[in-house]
């Protein structure tokens, strides 16, 4: 019997009796790779980069989040493997609460589903899997956020009474021709704005060249500048700089490392110097580049021939030749994201209560996500609390 959704006016999903579904945690990672990564090879699986088995596995290491580690694995009554779910379960006010890997550090937290039809399985169905492996667990409650609505055309069911969330994604659908692909995806005006700063940085600083990261030492030198110029910017902006952190620069080594990557490094650099312009980075599977940060070179006798910008149109047109098919330019908005596309991938969290503890912790982080989200979508608001944050700085 299929089982129904029950929205108790708070956006939470809760399971009612019955299923078609059974969850199992797996508390091991290494005992969850084989499945894994047999589902990866699979061609009709759905996924986004970010659920890759070797772009968990990094994050897991380098943050020593091994032991909270979880892989949720949803069964149907044949035995087939529907849908997988990295985790961690950890403390949060006294309460055991089940996250999705890789904090902001990951743009989409959606599940992976074996097929296009397990993508079809009813929210309930999937709910009532969850809460009773987490009652088994221990787990008060599943905090799922960045969950997509729709992600290569089809239904994300996590995301079905999810909270929207104070940012959307913004993506677009690459071409066959790369060609063809950047005249689409940049207007005929911006292009030859472009050819024009080009050749006036090449007549300026000499040749330039656009790398994309092979060897260790590229993929030091390149996150080494996107260190550099990304503290820079933060500090100018009077706010933490994320990358600071020893363990999230270990894991953006460790993904961009090895014969098939989880995480692809690009750069444009003055040919003969080596001097990093700009870097563009991003989480890929086969079939998608998904934008996780960007940063150039802020020297005013750099900056005014536009790196990034010229990087981005670079990295469309091989992202294109290598026979992708999506690209994303992750959370948030930005100018330059809003130039070039054409989707907007709306985002919501989900949180799933397994006991009434968990409920009630709920409620209150759902009214947190909705304050966030009026702020940032108001720009009155916004400005107001810009200028707050001014003011405590100085």
């Amino acid at each position: 019997m299929a089982l129904g959704v029950h929205v108790a006016g708070t956006g939470m999903l809760e399971a009612r009796a019955g299923g078609v579904v059974v969850a199992e945690l797996i508390s091991d990672l290494q005992a969850a790779e084989a499945l894994w990564r047999r589902l990866e090879a699979d061609p009709a699986v759905l996924q986004t980069p970010y659920q890759r088995f070797d772009w968990i596995a990094a994050y897991l290491r380098s943050t020593g989040q091994l032991d909270a580690a979880r892989v949720a694995v949803l069964r149907d009554a044949e035995g087939r493997v529907r849908l997988l779910l990295p985790l961690t379960v950890q403390r949060a006010y006294g309460l055991r609460v089940a996250r999705t890997v890789g904090d902001t550090h990951a743009n989409y937290h959606m599940p992976l589903f074996a097929t296009r039809d397990a993508a079809a399985i009813p929210p309930g169905d999937i709910v009532a899997a969850l809460v009773q492996a987490g009652r088994a667990a221990g787990i008060d409650l599943y905090a799922l956020q960045h969950q997509p609505r729709m992600w290569e055309g089809a239904a994300n069911p996590l995301a079905a009474t999810g909270e929207p969330e104070a940012s959307d994604g913004y993506g677009l659908m690459l071409g066959p021709d790369p060609d063809s692909t950047v005249r689409r995806v940049f207007s005929a005006d911006a292009r030859k704005k472009l050819r024009s700063k080009e050749k006036r940085l090449i007549e300026a600083k000499g040749a330039v060249a656009y790398r994309r990261a092979g060897t260790p030492e590229e993929v030091a030198a390149f996150l080494a500048a996107f260190y550099a110029q990304k503290a820079a910017r933060f500090a100018g902006m009077g706010i933490a700089d994320p990358y600071a952190d020893p363990s999230i620069r270990a894991f953006l080594t460790a993904s961009a490392s090895g014969p098939n990557p989880a995480l692809e490094i690009y750069a444009l650099c003055l040919a003969e110097s080596g001097r990093v312009l700009a870097t563009f980075c991003g989480a890929v599977s086969e079939s998608r580049f998904s934008g996780m940060m960007t940063a150039f070179d802020a020297d005013p006798e750099i900056s005014r021939f536009s790196p990034g910008d010229l990087l981005l149109q670079h990295l469309v047109h091989d992202q294109t030749a290598r026979g992708r098919r999506g690209f994303d330019l992750g959370v948030g908005e930005a100018r330059y994201k809003a130039s070039i596309c054409d989707e907007t991938i709306g985002l919501v969290e989900t949180l799933v209560p397994v006991s009434l503890r968990g409920r009630t912790y709920g409620a209150l982080r759902q009214g947190l996500t909705r304050t966030k989200r009026r702020i940032k979508r108001d720009p009155r608001l916004f400005a107001a609390l810009q200028r707050l944050r001014k003011l405590r700085r100085s």
